[in-house]
């Protein structure tokens, strides 16, 4: 487990390490949600790179919104 540090400005630093696990880059975006007393960091996914994700998706089982619970 790698730790941070928060500075007085309320800045983090990414540590090298997962930077480059994850191939982080200069200028990158990051979402950031907290939920239940946890800070998750997203990486903002680009919409091009999405094309094609969905390609033969069925859509024969797909219930309505009033039928969901």
């Amino acid at each position: 487990m790698v730790m941070t540090t928060i500075s007085s400005k309320f800045q983090i630093v990414i540590p090298k390490e997962v930077r480059e696990k994850l191939r982080l880059t200069r200028k990158q975006r990051l979402h950031v949600m907290a939920k239940g007393g946890i800070i998750t960091l997203v990486r903002e996914v680009p919409l091009k790179s999405l094309r094609g994700a969905l390609k033969g998706l069925s859509k024969t089982d797909l219930r309505e919104k009033k039928d969901r619970s």
